[in-house]
């Protein structure tokens, strides 16, 4: 089913945008809340009138979304989260967290032009915030523990571990193979 957008609706298209969707979440939500129009010759006139009559308008938005979006240049997010000794986030940092974290370095953004994949473990992501339909900003956001110290020792003690191992396994095996293979024999019959 073909609808024309009345407003920006992330994940699916901005105002004034012709989409494709499937037809019950055209009938059952889009439309009802008023959010969409069919998409019909008569709708696609209008539009096209409406979109010649506010074309002023639309360039003047999207200069406005692009100085909004110089405040990003440079910016780059670290957020700390709870983390357990495998690296693992008690949670996930998404959307939210970014915003939050913006609003601590004095940019103010609405939560709903944010987007992000759920970061459920430590490492560098990406945030992208749509002003515009043209202007999207990429923000880096690195995850990092709260507490480091708790992670440290248990990576510290993997690489200590691991040498340890592979020690004790040399100086076994020289002695198995020194060892000759019929006196094994001999013992097996006689636990038993």
């Amino acid at each position: 089913m073909e609808i024309i957008l009345k407003e920006d609706i992330i994940g699916l298209g901005y105002k004034n945008d012709i989409v494709n969707v499937k037809s019950g979440y055209g009938r059952n939500y889009l439309i009802p809340y008023g959010k969409a129009v069919i998409a019909s010759p008569s709708a696609r006139k209008v539009l096209a009138e409406n979109l010649r009559q506010q074309a002023r308008k639309l360039e003047a938005m999207k200069a406005a979304a692009q100085e909004k979006a110089k405040a990003f240049e440079g910016v780059a997010l670290e957020i700390a989260a709870k983390v357990s000794v495998t690296g693992q986030l008690y949670g996930s940092v998404g959307a939210a967290q970014v915003v939050e974290a913006l609003a601590a370095k004095g940019i103010e953004v609405d939560r709903k032009i944010v987007t992000m994949h759920e970061a459920k473990r430590l490492g560098d992501y990406e945030a992208t915030v749509h002003f515009h339909k043209e202007v999207e900003v990429k923000v880096p956001v690195k995850v990092v523990a709260e507490n480091p110290e708790v992670i440290a020792p248990a990576v510290e003690e993997e690489e200590v571990a691991a040498p340890a191992v592979e020690e004790t396994v040399a100086e076994a095996a020289p002695a198995v193979e020194e060892a000759p293979a019929a006196p094994a024999e001999e013992e097996a019959p006689a636990e038993a």
